[in-house]
């Protein structure tokens, strides 16, 4: 607790980057990358769970800018025949990675989802604005998967296996998705609760030198352990942090919104802790919350939940949460 104290402390006095009291919610509304219908309904789900309205009343100054659009584009045929909806998701793309470097130029955005295939947009439009403020981008990838398949090497075609391949420059996208202005280093990548990784995945990310944590470390070492490991390099460096949430980081016994769930995963109050622990370290500046599939929910439980994560994001204490029955 003192050490969090300490870093809370250090951005207070300006030895970290002045966060925005600024936050932009955008909606993505792009359920193009996954297999199962539903997460089209995500960002207005996040909206009636009461998501601006509590991160206001943590002090932010908060804009809704609506539901994003994905811009048509044409796409020669790829030789991967399992691929669909490429060139819809190749719009998206490219109409997120605009509006994401505008957005966080001056405030931090909430990229509201919509499946996992929208952080090669959210992400990429980020990196472009921590360039232009002369800062590294650190991208914290909370997810049961680590999204690392190239056009080439999915054998499902769901394009939300993609984006972290894109943002971090394996080869393969050319053609096909916009290109990328600023990758992101590899080793400025931690993944954190994989339990779901195709071999061929696997032996790319070692050999990449990603930070890697299945939930089998996170059993062992502890999850303050693992955080505060990443979030020292971030603040050593001065960078910006993406922080890239899917639901299924969650395991599917709390979070069951989502088209793929692997049981074992984050307990309710491991996700609060990383939450509590980012906000300390005065450094995230734009946040996805992914894959959510209203459809899917029980009584808007998962939703809720995410709009909690959020705001312990944004600064929220235990002290100040209410007791919820669902």
């Amino acid at each position: 607790m003192a050490a969090g104290m300490a870093r809370a402390e250090m951005a207070r006095e300006g030895r970290q980057p002045k966060l925005p009291r600024d936050c932009v919610f955008i909606g993505v509304p792009v359920q193009a990358g996954a297999s199962q219908a539903g997460c089209v309904m995500g960002p207005d789900a996040l909206r009636t769970a009461g998501i601006c309205n509590a991160v206001a009343g943590l002090d932010y100054r908060v804009s809704d800018h609506g539901n994003l659009g994905g811009r048509p584009v044409d796409l020669p045929p790829h030789e991967n025949g399992k691929l669909h909806d490429l060139a819809e998701v190749a719009g998206w793309i490219g109409s997120l990675t605009e509006a994401a470097a505008t957005a966080a130029k001056d405030a931090i955005p909430v990229f509201m989802g919509g499946d996992h295939s929208l952080s090669a947009g959210s992400i990429a439009g980020v990196a472009r604005a921590a360039k232009a403020a002369s800062r590294p981008l650190f991208v914290l990838w909370l997810d049961a998967h680590p999204d690392f398949h190239t056009l080439e090497t999915t054998e499902s075609g769901n394009l939300h296996g993609t984006p972290l391949a894109y943002l971090t420059g394996e080869a393969g996208f050319e053609g096909y998705y916009p290109p990328l202005d600023v990758a992101v280093d590899p080793e400025n990548v931690c993944l954190i609760g994989l339990r779901s990784v195709d071999r061929d995945e696997g032996e790319k990310l070692l050999e990449r030198r990603f930070e890697l944590y299945d939930m089998r470390a996170v059993d062992e070492f502890g999850i303050v352990t693992l955080v505060r490991r990443f979030i020292d390099r971030v603040t050593a460096a001065g960078g910006w942090l993406h922080v890239s949430l899917d639901v299924d980081f969650l395991d599917p016994a709390v979070a069951p919104a989502v088209g793929t769930t692997v049981p074992g995963g984050a307990t309710v109050r491991e996700a609060h802790l990383i939450m509590e622990m980012l906000y300390e370290s005065g450094s995230v500046r734009s946040l996805d919350l992914v894959e959510l599939n209203p459809f899917l929910d029980e009584r808007g439980r998962t939703a809720k939940l995410l709009v909690d994560l959020t705001c312990s994001l944004f600064g929220k204490r235990i002290l100040d949460r209410q007791t919820r029955s669902y």
